[in-house]
């Protein structure tokens, strides 16, 4: 017999709402909105570009190694300076990709089912999510989702990010939620599934087809310690978990 849970917790950029699709998106609107097409020829090679040098400043962003109006300038700066582009302002560069991105609703498959299923059976279902509180909300609300979920906890609002413990304790603890009856939902090993291990909560680790380490294996640079509780591919595989 399954463990009885009674609280989920979903990571919301790439468990539920489709990040890569949507960014790249809003991204490919901005570009042209600054008429930037008229300056460099493949906007692939700029998403690249531009992808390669986000991740890492979000590396370090998690880490408290940099501010985010420094992420935020850096993220486009780096990007304009690889393509020798001037004159263009990164903080108006990304007001303008942040104001596109909630707008952008593509959800990740078998998300709007996973979580109509998960209602009807009573689970209460919350948002554990890294990112900006003017973007993530919008998300949510833009895609139809945001009434399935009785509380949204965002990094900047609590003041600490996923994998921090802090994080996690403070939605638990807000949530009225046992460790023992909650579970968390994620496709970043990293991030939430060892920040949810390392706090006591069970978790779904959604490798959403790719490659994924087993229990106790290599997951990524680092050393999983323990059994991650469950491992899917498909986001309804949920469906017989819960």
């Amino acid at each position: 017999m399954l463990k009885k849970y009674k609280h989920i917790f979903f990571d919301l950029d790439n468990t539920l709402w489709d990040f890569e699709r949507n960014s790249a998106e809003a991204l490919k609107l901005t570009f042209h909105q600054f008429h930037l097409d008229g300056l460099i020829n493949d906007f692939s090679e700029f998403h690249k570009v531009y992808a390669g040098h986000n991740e890492r400043l979000w590396e370090l962003y998690r880490n408290n190694g940099i501010s985010k109006q420094e992420l935020i300038r850096q993220r486009f700066q780096h990007t304009f300076d690889a393509f020798c582009l001037h004159g263009i302002d990164p903080l108006e560069f990304n007001e303008v990709f942040l104001r596109l991105m909630p707008l952008q609703t593509v959800l990740v498959p078998g998300a709007p089912e996973v979580l109509d299923y998960l209602n009807k059976k009573q689970y209460l279902l919350y948002i554990i999510t890294n990112g900006f509180t003017e973007v993530q909300g919008k998300k949510l609300e833009m895609t139809g989702i945001r009434h399935f979920f009785k509380r949204i906890f965002i990094s900047e609002e609590i003041g600490a990010q996923k994998p921090s413990g802090e994080i996690f304790e403070s939605a638990l603890k807000s949530s009225n939620a046992r460790k023992m009856e909650s579970l968390m939902v994620g496709d970043s090993w990293d991030v939430d599934i060892e920040g949810a291990r390392k706090t006591g909560i069970d978790q779904v680790y959604f490798s959403s087809g790719l490659v994924h380490p087993e229990p106790g294996k290599q997951a990524g640079n680092h050393k999983a310690n323990a059994t991650v509780t469950f491992i899917i591919s498909d986001l309804l595989q949920i469906l017989s978990i819960l």
